[in-house]
């Protein structure tokens, strides 16, 4: 099997391209968990989140700014928890397994998602991204232009609603959270639906004991608060990762797994403090290529490798563009909005 790699995420012209066994030779190297970093990791995620709660209960006497403050550290501190979770789900961050399921269950239960189930779905998500037979298994919904056009009303406005920015990164992320990871899929399998019931037995335990020792209304506050940033955080990030200029997507019989991972997912660029809070997880086109790479190797095996410096990033600034695309045009393979996408079908345009 030949993959293709072009310096463009999506180029016309054709290039050599690598064998399998040459990539999965190179990420193999990058494979293997080390524990001191997985324990340091730990250390200098969990405790700081720890103590940033304590201080936000206490600040909450002093100044409601400080408090945000706080809490907008506290976010990014989620994140990592989440991507701690996140590794655990593909096996990478301890070389045992039971270490990975207990670590899982337990960063799970923090970020209101069930261990199992989750590892389920994603697992889904990384057999399928940039498949356009295969959407929705863990992924953004995306219709193509041709799907949108030929929609009921109905369809059309459920669409544009789940597009609109303020639902995708402000109301979706809660919900998610507090509501849609309570119930298992009618797909899932048997201890990926105990999973779901399992967590929500812990979370109503750490929601009760929290709510008792600092009170109901407090918990709320601070809860709902680092919560709202940190999901619309984490949203944005899976969103960018696979919504961005020159993203690959094909047909089952012409989809590719490694041109599916170099060129559907980003190399998103961050400045140094928020690769640091975001673990990594902007070397994404590293993580889809092999998900057994700890996220503190991610970096590692991009810079280390000259076939991989060969996709093109997205800088943090250069990302925002991605808030104009809705739409997967198949005619000329790359994402537009909903006004290009009508244009370009309207009977003057022909």
């Amino acid at each position: 099997m030949h993959l293709e790699m072009t310096t463009n995420s999506i180029s016309t012209k054709e290039k050599p391209k690598p064998a399998a066994s040459t990539w999965k030779r190179i990420v193999t190297r990058y494979e293997q968990p080390a524990l001191q970093r997985s324990l340091w990791q730990m250390i200098n995620t969990l405790v700081p989140y720890g103590a940033l709660w304590y201080l936000m209960y206490l600040s909450l006497d002093v100044s409601y700014w400080l408090t945000g403050a706080l809490a907008l550290l506290a976010a990014g501190f989620q994140v990592r928890v989440f991507i701690i979770f996140h590794d655990c789900g593909h096996g990478s961050f301890f070389k045992s397994r039971k270490a990975n399921d207990i670590l899982g269950f337990i960063t799970g239960v923090l970020n209101f998602t069930p261990y199992y189930h989750w590892r389920w779905e994603h697992a889904l998500h990384h057999a399928s991204a940039g498949d356009l037979d295969r959407r929705g298994a863990g992924d953004m919904w995306t219709l193509t232009v041709q799907e949108y056009l030929e929609a009921s009303r109905w369809k059309r406005f459920a669409y544009r609603m789940a597009r609109n920015p303020l639902i995708l990164f402000v109301l979706a992320p809660v919900f998610l959270f507090a509501v849609k990871q309570r119930f298992p899929s009618s797909k899932a399998p048997r201890r990926e639906r105990h999973s779901v019931y399992w967590t929500n037995l812990a979370v109503l335990a750490m929601v009760t004991g929290l709510s008792c020792l600092l009170g109901l209304k407090t918990y709320l506050l601070l809860q709902v608060g680092v919560f709202s940033v940190a999901g619309s955080a984490g949203v944005w990030l899976f969103y960018v990762q696979h919504q961005f200029e020159g993203v690959y997507w094909e047909r089952r019989p012409d989809w590719d797994y490694c041109t599916a991972a170099m060129q559907g997912s980003s190399f998103y660029k961050l400045p140094k403090v928020l690769q640091w809070f975001s673990g990594n997880i902007g070397f994404h086109h590293i993580h889809h290529l092999s998900p057994r790479i700890p996220n503190y190797n991610l970096e590692k095996c991009h810079r280390a490798e000259p076939l991989f410096q060969t996709v093109k990033p997205v800088t943090l600034f250069a990302s925002f563009k991605s808030l104009t695309f809705r739409l997967w045009d198949e005619q000329h393979r790359k994402l537009v909005g909903f006004r290009a996408a009508v244009k370009d079908r309207s009977p003057g345009s022909q």
